[in-house]
């Protein structure tokens, strides 16, 4: 598993989101994930919505990703 792929998997399934992601041993990633469609939702809620993107990927491929999730408004005040 790559950055490059799990970046592509989050943009495909959350349309028009844009993600970040780094992980250099292959199985532990970190994504910064803005979309509008966190508007109005939990961190854990958008969390999920992330994790719908990977499906069995999750617990698999990949072992551990740490998730930041933003609204584009949110972003723009970090």
């Amino acid at each position: 598993m790559d950055s490059q792929t799990i970046k592509n998997l989050i943009e495909q399934g959350l349309p028009g989101a844009a993600a970040e992601v780094s992980g250099a041993d292959g199985v532990h990633f970190e994504a910064v994930v803005v979309a509008e469609a966190f508007r109005g939702k939990l961190p854990l809620a958008r969390h999920r919505l992330v994790y719908a993107t990977l499906g069995d990927l999750m617990g698999g491929a990949i072992h551990a990703l740490s998730l930041k999730t933003v609204t584009p408004e949110e972003a723009g005040n970090h």
